[in-house]
């Protein structure tokens, strides 16, 4: 919305999940015509480092907490390793230290991928390392969704 108020509406959740798509799009066109010239060892590493790294050890700790909080490292190793930035500077650090290569299209695949199939963005401390409605926020979604049928005389969507 702005930067006061952190939230996103179904409308602009969507759109952001649809830029992610259009750039999956393009990074998929770039894949399928290099195809013959993309080392494939290399884009499934660079494809799974990201959750490996991020993603595995979270779901892990998640999962074996059994309804408890899990350390604030796992949501840093998630949304480090699912950030934009960090996969541009291992995108670069690979092209300098092992070569510039199509292989590298495997970080925005998985990054767009992740966030245009699966709606999954960076992950806030205060909320499930799995998808679940925080309480306060179904709380605040009413609210909210109340308040905007009231005055425009109809539920906001945007």
């Amino acid at each position: 919305m702005d930067q006061q108020n952190l939230f996103e509406t179904p409308v602009t959740y969507r759109l952001l999940r649809l830029e992610n798509l259009v750039a999956l799009a393009i990074c998929v066109g770039l894949l399928v015509a290099h195809l013959t010239q993309i080392r494939w060892w290399a884009f499934v590493l660079l494809f799974a480092y990201i959750d490996v790294i991020g993603y595995l050890p979270g779901a892990f700790a998640h999962r074996h907490a059994h309804g408890r909080r899990i350390r604030r490292m796992f949501y840093v190793l998630y949304n480090s390793t699912h950030c934009a930035v960090s996969g541009l500077l291992v995108a670069v650090l690979w092209a300098w230290l092992v070569q510039p290569e199509w292989a590298l299209l495997a970080i925005p695949v998985h990054l767009c991928g992740d966030r245009a199939l699966f709606g999954n963005f960076l992950k806030p401390f205060g909320v499930s390392f799995e998808p679940a409605v925080h309480p306060a926020f179904a709380h605040f979604r009413t609210s909210y969704v109340n308040a905007s049928a009231t005055r425009r005389g109809g539920p906001d969507a945007a």
